[in-house]
């Protein structure tokens, strides 16, 4: 996961019930990592999470079943934003994120 630029994450969908898979960019901070809706609350899939915060994630052939914590809070989706300005860079982040009102957290 240390080398991966992006993860696959697997969540509910809130209203048919069927499993839906993605792939996402991440930060990885300890023993944590960030997830960034591409168009923060709007996000299909993290309106997903707020139905259901049970998800899969998957790096490097190896799956775990995680609970993702979605967070709004203005001052933590900050400091998730500047992380994945640190990883991707700024420019990247400016071309494909929209909004940034939401992220999710998830401990490994």
């Amino acid at each position: 996961m240390e080398r991966a630029s992006e993860i696959t994450i697997t969540v509910k969908g809130r209203r048919t019930g069927r499993k839906i898979s993605l792939p996402v960019w991440f930060v990885k901070r300890g023993r944590r990592i960030h997830l960034l809706p591409v168009m923060g609350s709007d996000t299909n899939w993290f309106r997903n999470v707020l139905a259901d915060r049970v998800m899969e994630i998957e790096a490097g052939g190896h799956k775990a079943t995680v609970e993702a914590r979605p967070i709004t809070e203005r001052g933590e989706v900050e400091r998730v934003v500047e992380m994945f300005r640190e990883k991707y860079g700024a420019g990247q982040i400016r071309r494909y994120y929209s909004k940034f009102d939401a992220c999710v957290e998830i401990d490994l």
